[in-house]
């Protein structure tokens, strides 16, 4: 896993993009190298528990607006 030999500087600013709601995961792909599963792993292993799961609802429920205005 790419995960585990990113320095803490790097994994800190992966999460940040990954929790902001303007960066998708292809501008993450693009400057870090890591997919859309690499970054689930690397939050669910950063974040507490519930954070995570609120995470992954926002992302999930932004993904689905997302289509309707496609």
């Amino acid at each position: 896993m790419k995960c585990e030999a990113l320095e803490p500087a790097t994994i800190g600013e992966i999460i940040e993009m990954a929790l902001s709601d303007h960066a998708s995961f292809d501008q993450i792909r693009a400057l870090h190298g890591l997919g859309p599963d690499d970054v689930k792993v690397l939050m669910r292993q950063n974040l507490k528990p519930g954070s995570y799961r609120a995470w992954r609802r926002r992302v999930r429920a932004f993904a689905d607006r997302r289509e309707v205005y496609k």
